[in-house]
């Protein structure tokens, strides 16, 4: 990366700064007052410690910026880039600086402001703007890269190098393509009914990745919603949530999203909208912030926001059954960002895992340390998203635990591939996969 000390300054006014509805607004942008304790909650200040890879010094070049003092260059928004949103600044910060609001609607001015290398726009239009848009589209991508994998494809292509003559970084997408689900999760209109007495109507998020990549948990989800006294409607019409496309700067078509998910989760009259991908539920719990120009969607959207809860958070607060069944594994619970320093929701897993009788848990160290995940940081950032998987692998083997258990697709995928790399043994579950396979193991399954 460029020197970080060399950033086009000029007079106030010269460049032309922040604008239109999007732009970070004066009264989150000057909260700052450089105090300095979010340096050390910055994953990327720890493995790199520049100030300019801190909160601290992202806010700067924001305020260089919106002042008309400094240019919108690739260095400038290099890091930015960066940046994995993780949040862990704003649980450390004692202003209440809204770190995660600042860099949303300085990545959305970007978008509109800076001209990105053709591949990138490329991406990005394919990627956020027609793949995430369309569970369709997502699914056939999905059938694509089962068959490049299941036909020997991907090893023909490995073995030949025909991926390193390929245009673009072609051998790093290939590295980074996940493991799919046997059969995908389809939010297909269906009520799977309370068992016993009905103690709440649901709707739940099925997502986009998720459905994919971790079909299982989903179902696990349902079972477990099932099992204690919650009718779980699986609404037709949703699709992805949004946070991608949100956190990428991509407002409008994450806008798109969350109207079509209010609308389809609305028709179920439900008491709750429940999800169980941490950063989908960051992004819903937000749709009130996201939608607060639109005149139509504006109550819908913090009603919505109102009725989202974290399948941990809902789990407790109902009051779950504990089940009678055991467990013999020793479990550490990674933090993920955006259920820990997004929703404040850290208690809410460990007491789920402590639920499970058998089940022996352990605190790693450095839990809520991001894994480098971070939505599509993994692609697009992939020095800085290895380096962080392997500092998070290398925290779960002092556990000495068999699993770790999350409550996000994206930290699953990422601690599964670091603890290959190490030639680790330990599993990763989630949490309410645990919880259901204690369930299924009780006498009548």
């Amino acid at each position: 990366m460029a020197d970080p000390h060399q950033h086009p300054v000029a007079a106030p006014g010269t460049f032309p700064g922040f604008f239109g509805p999007d732009a970070p607004s004066d009264e989150d942008l000057y909260k700052c007052v450089h105090c300095g304790f979010c340096l050390n909650a910055c994953p990327t200040y720890l493995e790199t410690g520049l100030e300019m890879e801190s909160p601290r010094g992202r806010l700067t070049l924001m305020k260089g910026v919106a002042e008309g003092r400094l240019a919108m260059t690739e260095t400038v928004v290099g890091h930015w880039d960066l940046c994995l949103q993780c949040r862990a600044c704003e649980v450390a910060c004692p202003s209440g600086v809204p770190y995660g609001r600042l860099m949303e609607a300085t990545r959305a001015q970007v978008e509109s402001q800076f001209k990105r290398p053709f591949k990138e726009r490329l991406g990005r239009k394919v990627g956020y703007n027609s793949v995430l848009t369309s569970p369709t589209r997502l699914r056939w991508v999905g059938r694509a890269a089962k068959l490049y994998r299941k036909s020997g494809a991907q090893s023909v292509a490995r073995k030949t190098g025909l991926l390193g003559i390929l245009p673009g970084d072609s051998e790093h997408l290939d590295e980074s393509l996940p493991e799919l689900s046997d059969r995908f999760f389809l939010a297909d209109g269906r009520v799977v009914p309370a068992k016993g007495e009905r103690r709440a109507k649901v709707a739940l998020l099925a997502g986009c990745v998720m459905t994919l990549t971790h079909a299982p948990a989903l179902e696990a989800t349902v079972r477990v919603l099932s099992r204690n006294g919650v009718e779980v409607h699986v609404s037709a019409g949703q699709g992805c949530c949004g946070a991608l496309n949100a956190h990428a700067g991509e407002l409008e078509s994450a806008r798109k999203m969350a109207r079509r998910n209010i609308d389809s989760f609305l028709t179920a009259l439900p008491d709750a909208v429940i999800v169980a991908s941490a950063g989908c539920g960051s992004t819903m719990k937000e749709y009130a912030e996201l939608l607060h120009h639109d005149p139509v969607y504006r109550e819908k959207a913090e009603h919505v926001a109102s009725l989202t809860r974290d399948i941990h958070e809902f789990l407790v607060e109902l009051g779950m059954r504990k089940p009678q069944a055991s467990l013999d594994y020793t479990v550490t619970y990674q933090d993920a960002c955006h259920l820990a320093n997004a929703q404040r929701i850290t208690s809410a897993p460990r007491e789920v895992l402590d639920a499970i009788p058998g089940l022996k848990r352990v605190e790693m160290p450095e839990s809520a340390v991001c894994c480098g995940s971070a939505g599509t940081y993994s692609i697009t950032q992939k020095e800085m998203s290895r380096r962080l998987g392997d500092r998070k692998a290398a925290n779960i083997g002092t556990t000495g635990a068999q699993i770790v258990a999350t409550g996000n697709p994206g930290c699953a995928l990422q601690m599964t591939s670091a603890l290959k790399r190490q030639g680790s043994g330990t599993r990763v579950k989630y949490v309410v996969e645990l919880l259901d396979e204690a369930y299924s193991k009780e006498r009548g399954g």
